[in-house]
């Protein structure tokens, strides 16, 4: 008996260790590939590098440009958002269960599939207007399509915040809708409307995909420069101090959402206005919103597929073996990043239930942009340099963050007396985890795996830094197309994109399916 104690300690002592080691995972990964990485970038520029770059006028005036257009976006989106998340959400018409839903289509889509449909809109060869590549409204253009949604979305969470009592008690007192939304409604959403500007001017300023295509030359961004810098130059010291410029930008950004989480995360239940249905000049605003969300979200994706349909001989680019091998070699990075991200994800959730200080390290991955991970893991691992396990790395390191944080709400819900039953009933610690959590987690992981991946499908500036010729994705297959002369290039280019579009549409649908039939109550 007393053998089989001491076995029974050991295998006990056993479990935790392998439990303790699995928790420590995310945190040594997060070491290993993004704090390393800076270190090593960090002892590459000194004194003189920062006195020289900050004399450089053009290199000043691409910093100020850079934080100008991540500003200018936000404030683009934060006046455009509001109004639109106010119609959706109060107001009753057909179809806004779809329109919440489709609010996060522009959001699943790969950055090079906006950045095609605006040359498409507005392009040398565009369907509305043409000769606008050179100009700053592309980009701004771009960043309203990625980011207007975001803004929505947590506008109208903020919305939903806001008891039915205070605006029904406004109302008696004689408040019209503008009094009522400016002192009832507003400071309630201030919370969600400061973390979603955050989040858009994270996007905005460490964005790639986009500035390459449509910022020209004189309207990139410093993850442009910095890539051009790297590829072009072998200018490792003037990189490595924009890439410090960026990450001291984007920390403070992620700093403050991550602050700001702490309020938006909060699930009290609220007794929540239902929709009303419009008057006429509701109904006039009603129209607007969605002209603005068809304008904005819809159109450029609607001109890839036009310009696509009048692509003719160029759809047989679908039957070469580049553009096989391109798809492949996409979904094959994306199924093995998928592996190491919910691993990496699930555990970074637990080990952040156990200790609160890990939650704001959940933010980290999005304050470093794919090119300065990219540039870090180069100078840090110059022998793994454009290795395989480098690559997933990267494409694991900017997908999990979406698990983590998608589990953990859904972990934060669970009721305690769920898991005091079972271990009441003699049920270890893995069997409750096995049997009672994971069940109850599943949907949450589900959704974070849908937004993991299509960040992985859509992967563009991580690729061009670390793949190999024959590692081509199907973004890097696309870029070459556009950089390549021809009517005929620029056809399969958008064919291309249109396959990649309809990619990230089936992951889009696997989102949605996720949820269920089970859809949050309607305001």
């Amino acid at each position: 008996m007393k053998v089989n104690g001491i076995k029974a300690n050991a295998g006990g002592m056993a479990q935790k260790v392998l439990l303790g080691m699995l928790l420590l995972l995310p945190l040594l990964f997060l070491l290993a590939v993004v704090l390393l990485p800076l270190w090593t970038m960090l002892q590459q520029t000194d004194a003189d590098s920062f006195r020289l770059v900050w004399q450089d006028e053009y290199l000043r005036r691409l910093l100020g440009w850079t934080t100008w257009q991540a500003a200018i976006s936000s404030g683009l989106t934060l006046l455009l958002g509001v109004p639109v998340a106010w119609v959706v959400t109060r107001l009753q018409f057909a179809g806004r269960s779809w329109v919440l839903r489709l609010l996060m289509l522009p959001f699943v889509m790969p950055t090079l599939v906006a950045g095609v449909g605006i040359l498409a809109l507005f392009g040398a060869q565009g369907l509305l207007w043409r000769g606008w590549e050179e100009t700053p409204w592309l980009l701004l253009y771009g960043n309203v399509f990625f980011n207007l949604p975001v803004m929505v979305r947590a506008a109208y969470q903020g919305l939903c915040q806001v008891p039915a009592t205070r605006l029904y008690a406004a109302q008696t007192l004689g408040a019209g809708v503008w009094q009522r939304f400016v002192r009832v409604e507003l400071p309630q959403m201030l919370p969600w409307l400061a973390g979603g500007m955050c989040m858009v001017f994270l996007y905005c300023f460490s964005g790639f995909g986009l500035a390459l295509l449509l910022g020209g030359e004189r309207y990139i961004t410093l993850e442009v420069q910095i890539y051009q810098l790297i590829a072009y130059e072998l200018d490792m010291a003037q990189a490595g101090v924009l890439v410090l410029w960026t990450l001291a930008t984007t920390f403070l950004a992620g700093i403050a959402y991550a602050c700001l989480s702490k309020y938006t995360t909060q699930t009290a239940m609220v007794q929540m206005l239902p929709a009303q249905k419009p008057t006429a000049r509701q109904k006039l605003a009603l129209l607007l919103a969605l002209l603005l969300l068809l304008g904005c979200c819809v159109l450029p994706l609607l001109a890839v597929g036009w310009r696509a349909v009048l692509a003719g001989s160029s759809w047989l680019v679908l039957l070469e073996s580049t553009t096989w091998q391109a798809l492949l070699n996409t979904l094959r990075f994306t199924v093995m990043a998928m592996v190491l991200a919910l691993l990496l994800g699930f555990t970074h959730a637990a080990l952040a239930q156990r200790l609160a200080w890990v939650r704001s390290l959940t933010f980290l991955p999005f304050m470093v942009s794919p090119v300065c991970v990219s540039f870090g893991l180069l100078l840090c691992y110059p022998g793994w340099t454009a290795s395989l396990s480098m690559l997933v790395c990267t494409y694991a390191l900017l997908a999990y963050p979406f698990i983590t944080k998608d589990i953990l709400a859904a972990w934060d819900s669970l009721p305690r007396s769920y898991t005091q039953a079972a271990r009441t009933l003699g049920a270890s610690r893995i069997q409750v985890l096995l049997h009672v959590i994971l069940p109850l987690l599943r949907p949450a992981m589900q959704r974070g795996l849908a937004l993991a991946a299509a960040t992985c499908v859509g992967e563009f500036a991580a690729t061009l830094f670390l793949s190999r010729p024959e590692w081509q994705t199907l973004t890097t297959l696309i870029y070459h197309y556009l950089s390549t002369a021809g009517r005929d290039n620029y056809d399969r280019a958008m064919v291309l994109t249109l396959l990649l579009m309809l990619l990230a549409m089936l992951i889009f649908a696997l989102l949605e399916w996720s949820k269920g039939r089970k859809e949050q109550r309607i305001c």
